[in-house]
């Protein structure tokens, strides 16, 4: 069952989207606290910290049966430089494949 949601913070609206058993925040929500206009600068920039992605490589280990090791070292190797950018879509895309579990 889905069940949709919206809770107020600080004045924003953020979507909260129940599908059993799990609960889903609106991230772009979140940001429109912080650019109303553009919230999806603040997660690309978001994405560009190497500790954001040290963390979402974590997740994955941990939830991602199929999560693409050898892919992510790549990108945890590269996260920070001036150069580096990762999108959402380029995440979503690159990092579940592989055969390393």
């Amino acid at each position: 069952m889905v069940k949709n949601n919206i809770i107020r913070v600080e004045g924003v609206n953020i979507g909260i989207k129940d599908i059993d058993p799990k609960r889903y925040v609106s991230l772009t929500d979140i940001t429109k606290k912080k650019n109303s206009e553009e919230p999806r600068f603040v997660i690309i920039n978001w994405l560009r910290n190497r500790n954001t992605v040290e963390f979402l490589g974590i997740w994955e280990k941990i939830h991602n049966p199929n999560f693409n090791r050898v892919g992510f070292d790549t990108v945890r190797s590269n996260a920070g430089l001036n150069s580096f950018t990762l999108s959402p879509s380029k995440w979503i895309e690159e990092m579940p494949k592989g055969d390393c579990i």
